[in-house]
């Protein structure tokens, strides 16, 4: 499966069966956050066999079966947010060409927990990851002519961009973003309070993989 093709395929997932990950696996997993980290200069970790990172309440109504997550962490700068959503959108989508499903999770995580646990760094949000109960649904999507604009005819890598970055998840999946291109240039805004940040990491990292980067450059 490639990136691509988990695009399609990756839902968001928060019941999980009682399956451990395969070693080969958590070393695959292990090796592209060590790639992200080292290229963003960030401090995400996969955490195995923890059953913290939601509290009681959390795991009897919504978070069943957790015990595997990415902690999204790193220094306290005033980009952390959108470098944790794109490189946490390349591990999503990562985990799921390996046969493993994910939930991307900012509100409802146990801080005090998942604090601990990043050695200093600051923690944003984390992403639940292993064997689905399920499969997931697609989300409600907006039309892209309500999240996009080109000036001109618009060129079918734009279209495809928009597309996949209707794909992402976003916080409480309010697609608050809105992306503009011309020529061979493209800009994206998002709105989303506390959240805009990683959102705009999640939505860029899906529109690059739709449009193919060699085809348009960010302003």
């Amino acid at each position: 499966m490639t990136l691509k093709e988990a695009m399609q395929a990756r839902h968001t997932v928060r019941k999980y069966v009682d399956t451990p990950i395969p070693a080969e696996l958590i070393s695959n997993l292990n090796a592209r956050i060590l790639e992200n980290n080292k290229k963003y200069g960030l401090a995400i970790k996969l955490i195995t066999n923890d059953e913290s990172a939601f509290g009681a309440l959390i795991k009897l109504v919504l978070a069943k079966g957790v015990k595997n997550y990415f902690l999204l962490a790193g220094p306290n700068i005033p980009d952390l947010g959108e470098r944790l959503g794109y490189c946490s959108a390349d591990l999503m989508l990562y985990a799921q060409t390996l046969g493993l499903n994910t939930w991307w999770v900012g509100g409802t995580f146990n801080r005090k927990s998942t604090t601990k646990k990043a050695d200093g760094s600051k923690v944003i949000g984390v992403v639940a990851v292993g064997y689905g109960a399920v499969q997931g649904t697609p989300h409600k999507s907006k039309s892209p002519q309500k999240v996009s604009s080109f000036e001109g005819k618009s060129p079918v890598w734009f279209l495809e961009g928009v597309k996949a970055a209707l794909l992402a998840p976003t916080a409480l999946n309010k697609q608050s973003f809105f992306i503009k291109g011309h020529s061979e240039k493209v800009s994206i805004t998002c709105d989303n309070g506390i959240f805009s940040g990683v959102d705009l990491g999640l939505v860029k990292y899906h529109f690059e993989l739709g449009a193919e980067t060699d085809n348009f450059e960010w302003e």
